[in-house]
């Protein structure tokens, strides 16, 4: 099995550095500094020396250029796990269907959790209906920051069929951070939920709901706060008078 260092450790979370959160695209570098050059950074992607591919996928982390997602692709399975972990992110900066399978691929075969969470989060940028099941399987299955950042790609990915795994993650996974961003996820999805699919697949809505209100007894503060904003964003009766009566008994006023 590949080693890591504690170096790798370093260079991994520096990596992670460059996302504000599991949901956001790279922020853009601060408009004094140079961007990366494609030209030179698409060179260095068949560079034999790690260190260049490595600079090379983090680029791509941070500019998109069509011409290196086919190298990217390859690069998933790259021997040195930093080339990987960037190479994950840089296909959700450079999201095309032709990924998809391949970063599927990946997440189910890669040892390193690092780059299955790249893995997962490049999924849900791609809004392909392929990516559902391995991230509901990563949700269900995988360790506890992959489980986080799968929710929340189910969230992004937008299907309906999410809803149901993400109730069921809300009300039983054991960490924190999971079940909020659960209930992130199923404010969004359940935002988008026609009016129609709510009545015609009732059960699995008001199940939804019934997480979601119950979270706001959950004894992690950004559970509630997550669940707390879910329900703010339906229009939905119950959810209002929940909210409402939290308020009263909060004593909150709005100025």
């Amino acid at each position: 099995m590949e080693e890591i260092s504690l170096l790798d450790v370093v260079a991994l979370k520096d990596i992670e550095a460059s996302f504000n959160s599991p949901l956001d695209l790279p922020e853009q570098l601060e408009e004094d500094l140079p961007r990366p050059d494609p030209e030179l950074m698409l060179v260095l992607l068949d560079s034999e020396a790690v260190l260049e591919r490595m600079q090379a996928t983090r680029a791509f982390c941070e500019i998109s250029d069509p011409r290196a997602i086919p190298r990217l692709i390859e690069l998933l399975r790259d021997d040195c796990t930093l080339v990987r972990v960037s190479a994950g992110y840089a296909l959700g900066r450079n999201p095309h269907t032709n990924a998809v399978r391949p970063l599927i691929e990946q997440l189910m075969q890669d040892w390193n959790g690092y780059v299955r969470k790249g893995v997962v989060w490049a999924l849900g940028t791609c809004h392909d209906p392929r990516a559902l099941q391995p991230l509901i399987s990563a949700l269900k299955y995988d360790i506890t920051t992959v489980r986080l950042w799968a929710a929340s790609a189910l969230g992004q990915l937008g299907d309906l069929l999410a809803i149901e795994p993400l109730t069921t993650a809300l009300e039983t996974d054991r960490a924190e951070a999971v079940r909020s961003n659960c209930a992130w996820a199923l404010g969004k999805l359940l935002a988008k939920m026609p009016v129609f699919d709510r009545t015609s697949d009732r059960e699995t809505y008001q199940d939804a709901i019934d997480a979601l209100i119950n979270a706001l007894e959950d004894l992690d503060l950004s559970v509630v706060l997550d669940a707390k904003m879910a329900l703010r964003k339906l229009d939905d009766p119950r959810a209002i008078k929940v909210l409402d009566r939290m308020d009263i008994e909060q004593g909150y006023c709005e100025l």
